[in-house]
C-alpha cells in the first residue's frame, strides 16, 4: 500500500462526517427529447466533509495532527464510514451468511472480500480492501472456518487466503466490518479560534482512494 498510513481517522469525528458515494454519469440530450446516459466510472467513489464531526477543540487538534502526518493530500488513511461499514443489515453484527464471496474450483485459494448492493443482474459488487482486523467471518458450505487455522486475511490486499483450496462447487460466504481508504482532498487547512468558538468550522474534505 504505497503512500498509505494504516491508521484510522479519529472515530468520534468520523461518526459525524457528512458524505457518501458518488458516480460519474455522462448525459447527452437528444434532439428528439430523449437522452442517453453513459457511466464514466466502473465503481463509485466516496467523498466526505469531516468538519461536521468536529465537536471540540481537541477534535480539531486531532484532525490537524493527522493532516500534518499525512502531509496534506500525500498519504491515505482509514475512515470508518458511519453509514456503511458492515456487511450485516441494520445494526446486527456481521455473520457468515451476509455476503456471497464466490465458489471453489479446487484450485483457487484466494478470494477477494466484496459487498454487494441490491440483487439481480444490476446488483453492484464493491471490492473491500480494508476489513477490520478480527471481524472477518467466513463459511464454506455453511460451516464456519477459523481465521489463522483455515484461512488468513492478507493485510496488503484484504483478500482471504485459504490454507487449502476450497473444493469444486463449494459455496463461500462471509461477513465483516470494514473501513474506507481516504485522503485529505486539500493541502491547506484554514483554522481560526474565533470561527471555531462561533461554531463556524471550515470544510475538511476527504476523498476515497484506490489501493
Amino acid at each position: 500500500m504505497e503512500a498509505f498510513l494504516n491508521e484510522n481517522f479519529p472515530g468520534a469525528i468520523a461518526f459525524g462526517v457528512l458524505g457518501g458515494p458518488e458516480w460519474r454519469t455522462e448525459i447527452v440530450q437528444l434532439a428528439t427529447g430523449y437522452e442517453t446516459r453513459n457511466a464514466r466510472w466502473a465503481d463509485s467513489r466516496r467523498r466526505y466533509d469531516a468538519a461536521t464531526g468536529i465537536r471540540s477543540l481537541d477534535d480539531l487538534k486531532a484532525v490537524v495532527a493527522l493532516f500534518e502526518k499525512a502531509r496534506g493530500r500525500l498519504y491515505g488513511f482509514r475512515l470508518r464510514d458511519p453509514f456503511d461499514h458492515s456487511t450485516a443489515p441494520g445494526t446486527a453484527a456481521p455473520g457468515v451468511f451476509d455476503q456471497s464471496l464466490g465458489s471453489g474450483d479446487g484450485t483457487a485459494a484466494r478470494f477477494p472480500l466484496i459487498k454487494t448492493y441490491g440483487s439481480g443482474v444490476l446488483a453492484y459488487s464493491r471490492d473491500i480492501r480494508l476489513p477490520v482486523t478480527g471481524t472477518v467471518r467466513v463459511a464454506l458450505d455453511g460451516i464456519e472456518q477459523s481465521e489463522g487455522t483455515d484461512f488468513q486475511v492478507e493485510e496488503a490486499t484484504g483478500d482471504i487466503v485459504f490454507n487449502l483450496a476450497p473444493a469444486t462447487d463449494s459455496v463461500l460466504t462471509g461477513g465483516f466490518l470494514f473501513d474506507v481508504p481516504v485522503r485529505f482532498d486539500t493541502d491547506r487547512l484554514d483554522l481560526s479560534l474565533t470561527h471555531f468558538e462561533a461554531g463556524d468550522i471550515p470544510s475538511i474534505p476527504l476523498i476515497e482512494i484506490r489501493l
